[in-house]
């Protein structure tokens, strides 16, 4: 039974940071590209980065780059995504995926599995 669960999420201050993990277990992500969303309320689900299991590679959202780093830790199946200068609008919940790599688009919203998401709030 594959599962992704998120941990890390919390109460920060604006310019603080926080750093999400996410354990990753139940088959080989070889093939999948882990990612990290967030969804905020009353809002769509938004891509943040993409980081693909074999070769590291990574993909992030223009709200993310500069401030957010995806990382993967293959050994312990983890996946982390660092967030630095938070701000209050980055308050949301936020999501672990994993996505099919093959013929698939790294910005996509969809993926094949899903965490149950951790509370994120930056408070001004």
């Amino acid at each position: 039974q594959v599962q992704l669960v998120e941990s890390g999420g919390g109460l920060v201050q604006a310019g603080g940071s926080l750093r999400l993990a996410c354990v990753a277990s139940g088959r080989n992500f070889d093939w999948f590209r882990m990612k990290w969303f967030r969804q905020a309320a009353g809002k769509e689900r938004e891509f943040l980065a993409a980081v693909a299991w074999s070769d590291e590679t990574t993909h992030y959202s223009d709200s993310a780059r500069g401030r957010f780093t995806i990382s993967r830790d293959i050994s312990n199946k983890m996946v982390y995504l660092q967030m630095n200068s938070l701000k209050p609008e980055d308050t949301a919940v936020y999501y672990c995926a994993a996505a099919l790599k093959f013929g698939s688009d790294p910005f996509d919203t969809e993926a094949t599995y899903w965490g149950p998401g951790t509370q994120v709030t930056v408070s001004s």
